[in-house]
């Protein structure tokens, strides 16, 4: 079968809803069917949450004949990675321990998400308990990028990254604490955005608090935009949620590129990426250089790798969580992920508070630095692709699961938006993405500017070959 009607993208999909050119449950028929077909190849799915879905299809398709307002997602098939609640639903995190869970809540996006008529297929794929950059767990085993099969599509969210880039749903929801959507956006070309620290409220609460964020992936970047618009917004269950009003993303997506100051940085003072990654992500610098930016190369941006305050703060929070909910059980633990715990828990606590406070004066720095600018612009990853089975890229022997990722895992620190847009692709045909990073609140500075690059260098209409 072919991917019709979903290789189309969700924006486009909603018009026809609402037009009655094509029925919710047609397209629940095409998704499910996509994902029969493709499944058995990249592993992506830990629950099928078909009965939950036809219900939703239907309720959509019975308002849209009733003549009753839209959704903003109206009739629209998606999918949740499980590391977020879905009540009445296993929520595994990835874990053995964990693989009877059922949620007794759904999370404001995912409430918001059925609110707003989208039609969930699905709970996807993810490292344990999101402690990995890579797609694999103990309990699903490996998930496969359908750009290659032979390769990781990155973690944690690689099964929303796996199946919205092989066309199952035309968008995902995914979570990332360390940089777990824009890795394998960037592995498998989509657009993934973490918008504000909390602009998307989190609860129940996760085991990472403070780094934590929900976010879309996508194959487009106004399907993104729709998609934060249905799911951004106060909530009082999150202490941290951002209060006000939700940006209108879809309109920052119209708005100009001339004369946005850029910070190009291909290190950011301490990466050591490959030549293929920085050469593809300065052919799409040079591209927004063309639409008018102001582009400054910035050799470093941070005088250290902050990896070991993330670390800290990461995997404590993890460990302390699973030493909680699963006392003396954790020899059922991946074993990467399992010596990253207690390494973190062998740590005193005025260690643990020296890097509480380092990370204040992190983020203080990076709000000086970006007063120049409206993006930092950077890889989003050293490597263009990572063999599946692997927790760390061969030739970075000094590497952990999490550190050899470079770029990604400052920016939750900080909190500030950030997102991977697809560059290009290599020789050997693995995608590349490219890191915009904005100021705080300033989620509508990505939106225009990853608008304007999809527009001079379109991606997606790229089809994954599934071999």
């Amino acid at each position: 079968m072919t991917m019709e009607p979903l290789c189309r993208s969700a924006v486009e999909l909603r018009d026809l809803v609402v037009a009655k050119e094509i029925s919710p449950v047609e397209l629940l028929d095409s998704s499910l069917a996509r994902m029969e077909e493709v499944e058995p190849k990249l592993n992506a799915f830990v629950t099928v949450t078909e009965e939950v879905a036809r219900a939703a299809a239907r309720k959509a398709e019975k308002a849209i004949l009733d003549g009753d307002p839209p959704g903003l997602l109206h009739g629209l098939p998606i999918s949740v990675k499980d590391l977020i609640a879905m009540d009445g639903v296993r929520c595994t995190f990835g874990s053995r321990l964990a693989a009877d869970n059922v949620a007794a809540v759904d999370a404001p996006a995912v409430e918001r998400v059925r609110n707003a008529g989208g039609v969930i297929v699905g709970k996807t794929t993810t490292s344990e308990f999101g402690c990995k950059a890579v797609g694999d767990s103990p309990l699903t085993g490996i998930t496969r990028n359908p750009w290659d099969l032979s390769k990781t599509p990155g973690g944690s969210s690689a099964g929303a990254a796996a199946s919205v880039a092989a066309g199952v749903t035309p968008f995902a929801l995914g979570t990332d604490g360390g940089g777990s959507v824009r890795i394998p956006g960037s592995l498998t070309g989509l657009f993934a955005i973490k918008a504000q620290f909390a602009r998307v409220p989190v609860f129940p609460e996760a085991a990472t608090p403070t780094l934590a964020h929900v976010g879309p992936m996508t194959r487009t970047v106004r399907d993104a935009a729709l998609l934060l618009a249905a799911v951004a917004g106060f909530d009082r269950r999150d202490p941290f949620a951002v209060a006000g009003p939700v940006p209108d993303f879809l309109a920052a997506c119209d708005e100009p590129v001339t004369g946005m100051r850029i910070a190009w940085s291909p290190t950011l003072g301490y990466a050591d990426p490959a030549s293929e990654v920085v050469g593809l992500c300065e052919q799409a610098v040079r591209t927004l250089e063309d639409l008018g930016c102001e582009v400054e190369l910035v050799d470093t941006v941070m005088e250290h790798d902050p990896v070991d305050m993330w670390m800290s703060e990461f995997y404590a929070g993890v460990g302390t969580r699973l030493a909680t909910l699963f006392g003396d059980r954790q020899e059922l633990l991946d074993t990467a992920v399992a010596g990253m715990l207690r390494g973190a828990l062998d740590r005193t606590l005025e260690e643990y508070c020296a890097r509480v406070f380092d990370r204040y004066r992190f983020r203080e720095e990076m709000r000086r630095f970006m007063e120049g600018y409206d993006l930092l612009v950077s890889p989003v990853l050293p490597v263009p692709a990572v063999d599946a089975g692997l927790d760390v890229p061969p030739g970075m022997p000094d590497a952990n699961v999490i550190s050899w990722v470079r770029y990604t895992y400052p920016f939750n620190l900080t909190g500030q938006p950030a997102a991977s847009v697809p560059a290009g692709f290599t020789a050997e045909r693995h995608p590349v993405g490219l890191q915009l990073v904005a100021k705080t609140h300033r989620e509508t500075d990505i939106f225009r500017a990853a608008a304007a690059l999809e527009a001079a260098r379109p991606w997606g209409d790229g089809t994954p070959p599934m071999t």
